[in-house]
């Protein structure tokens, strides 16, 4: 029931009749003809996992994909149902926040808690802000099964989606399977969104002086990790979607107002794959850009460390030809001194007008 990691929806006929279904009486609805049944397991065990394929008849390996690591985003077609799986992404504060530590303890009566408090907390700008949460969906004849491995994900918003249309809800459980997934790609496109204003204050970092800091060089990695994190989930949702729309019948939403919001969702789907693909260009840039700053501000320096080499060079050579045991031009008298000093004024302060002039000092 609600509350115990399992969520339930009954609707008959677009009309909500029933939200707390104990799981016994699953099977019993589903063969209802008008019902429309949501049942929705966070961080299952396997007993009740498996429990649950067997009373609705799930295929084994769509099981053990759903509670596996590591799984790609994909759609798979079988017998009496079809299988997805997706992400929802989000990411943990902003840019130049270290990520959390995912070990850290909020308990104060925790030693471990004491002892952070203690000490000033380690930044981590290197590590990923990046968070997903992987959603399986068994889409049956009447109804959606939906399995969080992590609960992560609020359902609340799916629901409210769900609700808005009960027509929609009439059809069967693509409306479901859409809503989901509409949800989810809304969230990739909330991610994306928010990596492309950092990416472009990453950008306006790089001509004030400081592009070759440490924090910016961590930060460009950062950003580069989480693209490559999100690409793997949102590129894949191309042939998720596809793969829906090419079993339309099967699902019984074809030639029903469901094609066409199909249809919007995977142009907003390719809509998501080209702003990451973009961003992966931009983030690229960056970080080519960044090594040419620092290469530049090399440059500089070298300029810089040598045209001050060139000028203490004139008082070393001056005053070593004058100190050489031979006779030379005021050799034994104090105009001598006046004669070396006027040189090592002279010729520095030219070599040092020169080097201003072009820029080296």
């Amino acid at each position: 029931m609600d509350g115990d990691g399992v969520t339930t929806r009954l609707w008959r006929d677009g009309v909500l009749v029933e939200k707390n279904v104990p799981l016994e009486d699953v099977p019993r609805h589903l063969d209802v003809d008008g019902s429309l049944l949501w049942v929705d397991v966070s961080d299952p065990t396997h007993a009740t996992l498996f429990r649950l394929a067997e009373d609705l008849g799930l295929d084994p390996h769509a099981v053990e994909d759903a509670v596996a690591h590591g799984e790609r985003p994909k759609a798979t077609r079988h017998a009496s149902h079809t299988f997805v799986v997706a992400y929802a992404t989000s990411l943990d504060g902003s840019m130049g926040d270290p990520a959390p530590d995912p070990g850290a303890t909020t308990d104060p009566a925790a030693p471990a808690y004491r002892a952070s408090r203690a000490r000033p907390a380690p930044t981590r700008l290197s590590q990923s802000r990046l968070r997903l949460t992987r959603i399986s969906a068994f889409v049956l004849p009447r109804g959606l099964v939906t399995v969080q491995t992590r609960a992560g994900f609020d359902m609340a918003e799916v629901v409210e989606r769900w609700e808005e249309d009960p027509e929609l809800l009439a059809l069967g459980p693509g409306t479901l399977l859409h809503g989901l997934l509409d949800a989810l790609v809304d969230g990739h496109f909330d991610t994306v969104q928010r990596l492309d204003d950092d990416i472009e204050d990453l950008e306006s970092r790089l001509f004030d002086g400081d592009a070759v800091s440490r924090e910016t060089q961590q930060l460009t990695f950062r950003l580069r990790k989480e693209l490559v994190q999100l690409r793997r989930v949102v590129l894949p949702m191309r042939e998720v979607v596809n793969t829906v729309l090419r079993h339309r019948a099967e699902l019984g939403h074809e030639g029903t107002a469901l094609d066409a919001e199909f249809t919007d969702l995977y142009d907003h789907v390719l809509r998501a794959t080209e702003w990451t693909e973009s961003l992966r260009d931009m983030v690229t840039t960056v970080f080519e850009t960044t090594l040419s700053l620092q290469d530049a501000r090399l440059n500089t320096i070298m300029k810089k460390l040598t045209g001050w080499a060139a000028i203490i060079a004139v008082p070393t050579a001056i005053t070593g030809w004058f100190g050489q045991n031979v006779p030379y031009p005021g050799f034994g008298r104090p105009v001598g001194v006046w004669l070396a000093t006027a040189s090592i004024v002279l010729v520095s302060l030219a070599l040092y007008a020169l080097f201003r002039r072009r820029d080296w000092l």
